[in-house]
């Protein structure tokens, strides 16, 4: 059934957007007006801004308009309470749609909707949109509809985007005050050198004294800044495109996240994140039914780095042969002892999927623990080096100021 975008007037004369499923334009003109909407405008929608993510091409627009994972998540847990409480799966799709804030969002769930109707799977359905789902979501519905345990099976999605969602909200909350701080730190130093420090230095250069080393360096650099400032932000931009199009290769990829591995904190701290979401994903796949060498082909996708994935497609490869995870992980030398330990422990007892989650719990702290150590250690440092830049300043400035009181003496 197709769907239509339209604009129209409700009985307050406000305008009010949205879209409609109908068989025709009329027909959903004729749906409007009984709900007391007067369409204004009204169009098909051909394609949806989640169709176009998945494509390869990128624009900023795309960048705006991309569902966000929060409310994926939101979606799926009050799916999976509409469900729980009986509706029909169609029924409650058609439920969420006008509670859906994102308008592509509601595009997306509109044709979902349709393609169920028309006789696919959840899975299927949701599988026309990688931009908005990912493949273990998409899988672990897959699991859900085969089992007859749908409901459950979105219960713990909601569960596992939550938990992420959550984590990554807490880590960037404590990453927040330290970025500002010093983003406006760069700009009051560069406020200072470009505009302060030139009218002051140019009283000394006029009086022709012999300035201190100091206050030589602090007008080079000052004069460097004013003339060459625009080179330097066009460098910046220079560095994030080279490494953004780096990130597009197989070689750049696999290069810079060994290089984010081997950077000391950071690269601890990222090896961690993708080992509490390769356990977290792997143990909520077995438990909902998925075997193994599917489970690993899926969670190779997720990890975030290039290195991880490697080692755990060789891996299954392992555990194809009927070796067993913990000692096909250990042979590839990158994954923690801890996490592999547990691993193994957790086949030998027959506990392999709530260990995974242990697993996943354990690391997922200790991450946020090492983040706010971090942050609390960060503000501090970034106050002594503001404060030592600006003295420099002052101190600079002030010298000569010393030197022409000596004189006059």
């Amino acid at each position: 059934m197709p769907v239509y975008e339209y604009t129209a007037l409700d009985l307050k004369g406000k305008t009010v957007s949205g879209i409609i499923d109908a068989d025709s334009s009329s027909t959903a003109r004729q749906k409007l007006r009984t709900s007391k909407i007067f369409p204004v405008s009204i169009k098909e929608a051909h394609k949806t801004s989640a169709q176009k993510e998945s494509q390869p091409s990128f624009s900023a627009l795309q960048a705006f308009t991309r569902v966000k994972p929060a409310e994926v998540s939101m979606m799926t847990r009050q799916l999976a309470t509409l469900v729980g409480a009986g509706f029909p799966l169609v029924s409650a799709v058609d439920t969420l749609i006008p509670q859906t804030k994102s308008h592509g969002f509601k595009k997306s769930l509109a044709h979902i909707k349709d393609s169920i109707v028309e006789g696919n799977s959840f899975a299927g359905s949701l599988s026309l949109y990688p931009g908005i789902f990912s493949p273990l979501y998409i899988n672990m519905v897959s699991a859900g509809e085969s089992s007859g345990t749908l409901e459950i099976v979105l219960d713990r999605l909601a569960d596992i985007t939550e938990k992420q969602e959550a984590l990554k909200s807490r880590i960037t909350s404590a990453l927040a005050y330290p970025v500002l701080m010093c983003f406006i730190g760069m700009l009051v130093l560069f406020f200072l050198l470009t505009f302060i420090v030139p009218r002051i230095s140019s009283i000394f250069i006029d009086m022709g004294q012999a300035l201190p080393a100091p206050t030589q360096f602090l007008i080079s650099v000052s004069d460097f800044l004013k003339s060459y400032w625009w080179a330097i932000f066009i460098l910046i931009i220079g560095m994030i495109f080279a490494i953004r199009s780096m990130g597009k290769t197989k070689k750049g990829r696999y290069f810079m996240d060994k290089m984010n591995l081997l950077l000391p904190g950071i690269g601890t701290l990222s090896k961690k994140l993708a080992v509490a979401r390769f356990t977290r994903t792997l143990g909520s796949l077995l438990e909902n039914g998925v075997s193994m060498l599917s489970a690993l082909d899926i969670v190779k996708n997720i990890v975030g780095n290039v290195l991880l994935s490697d080692a755990i497609a060789e891996s299954a490869k392992e555990v194809g042969k009927g070796q067993g995870l913990g000692i096909s992980l250990s042979e590839r030398d990158i994954f923690p002892s801890l996490s592999i330990q547990m691993i193994l422990v957790g086949e030998k007892t027959g506990e392999l999927e709530n260990m995974l989650n242990k697993i996943a719990d354990v690391y997922e702290r200790e991450v946020e623990s090492t983040v706010m150590s971090m942050t609390s250690l960060l503000e501090p440092v970034m106050i002594l080096v503001m404060g030592v830049a600006v003295g420099f300043i002052v101190l600079s400035i002030c010298l000569p100021i010393f030197e022409m009181n000596q004189l006059i003496r």
